[in-house]
């Protein structure tokens, strides 16, 4: 059974002639009634009375009439999702991403919600280098990255940079010479012990922090970073610790955060490479470059903690940070 069969059963019922569905369709007569008969042979069934004065459906044709326009509808709406996907205005983008990102991509969504609302968008969380390779494969169709600079079989196209925030005693940031949202520069905090992770958790960011801080002083070891922001709460020691920041900051009494606008990563859409963006994935990725400079620094003001004793840290919820490194608040690194 093919389409053109429907479409002159259709016609030919509609017209109540098969020269004037012939017309319809621009074929010849002769088609029309090549068409039918295949149709009937088919569908083993007689769809049509004849006789040289009339022409009208039988039972079966009259049953059948509404399914054939059910398909035809059906075909004409494939045809039509088609173009969309074709043109970009619908069809769904696998987006490989990380709850880092978070305010960037629902910022996004929304912009393409009321610029092309027939697009959807999957989001799918995953580690940076699983993004990366789902890429590759064509799993994902794009992906969200932080800090890349080169990866094979992909194509990074720059979106923005975040700044990394700075987190350290509130106390020793009056030391520091900090005031209000003064963010601290690089050589002052070079002085003060400095909490990193190791480079095997994480080689991009561990050599961007040890290249902007050369002449920086160790600190004590890290593990994950709700442990280091609970030590730098707890003890009187000063130390301070950096991290890509991922929505509100956690509100604390004992530690301040700072964005530091001098230390940087850019933030990148992978795409496959071979082939340029399809029309769909270019579509999001002009939504995310236009979301406009992500909030960094200190939250919105919120319910202040209880006041934490010497010997109890103030609490850091775990929601309020991302670390680059395993064991970090979030278990989706990048």
């Amino acid at each position: 059974m093919e389409l053109r069969q429907l479409e002159c059963f259709v016609a030919v019922a509609e017209e109540l002639g098969f020269g004037r569905a012939a017309e319809r369709l621009h074929i010849a007569r002769a088609a029309v009634s090549r068409q039918l008969a295949l149709l009937e042979t088919e569908l083993g069934l007689r769809l049509f009375d004849r006789s040289p004065r009339h022409l009208r459906l039988t039972a079966a044709g009259e049953r059948l009439l509404p399914e054939a326009r059910a398909a035809l509808a059906a075909a004409a709406r494939l045809r039509d999702t088609a173009a969309g996907i074709t043109a970009g205005t619908e069809g769904l983008v696998r987006l490989g991403t990380s709850r880092s990102f978070a305010d960037r991509v629902y910022r996004a969504l929304d912009t393409l919600a009321a610029r092309r609302p027939g697009l959807r968008v999957r989001l799918e969380r995953a580690p940076q280098d699983a993004r990366l390779a789902a890429v590759r494969s064509g799993t994902f169709d794009a992906a969200l990255v932080r800090g890349v600079r080169h990866a094979e079989g992909v194509v990074l196209h720059p979106l923005w940079t975040d700044a990394l925030v700075a987190a350290l005693p509130a106390a020793h940031a009056a030391v520091l010479g900090l005031a209000g949202d003064e963010p601290p520069s690089l050589d002052r905090l070079a002085r003060l012990p400095l909490r990193l992770p190791p480079r095997a958790a994480d080689p991009d960011f561990h050599d961007l922090v040890t290249a902007a801080l050369p002449d920086r002083t160790p600190g004590p070891s890290f593990t994950t970073l709700r442990d280091a922001l609970t030590e730098l709460a707890a003890h009187p020691d000063p130390s301070w610790t950096v991290f890509h920041p991922a929505g509100p900051l956690p509100p604390t009494g004992r530690i301040t955060f700072r964005a530091l606008p001098g230390l940087t990563v850019p933030v990148l859409l992978a795409v496959p490479a071979g082939r340029p963006p399809t029309p769909a994935v270019q579509a999001l990725l002009d939504a995310l470059a236009a979301t406009g400079a992500a909030p960094h620094g200190p939250a919105a003001p919120a319910p202040a903690l209880p006041p934490a004793s010497a010997t109890t840290p103030a609490p850091v919820p775990a929601a309020a940070c991302v670390g680059p490194y395993p064991g970090a608040v979030t278990p989706t690194p990048g």
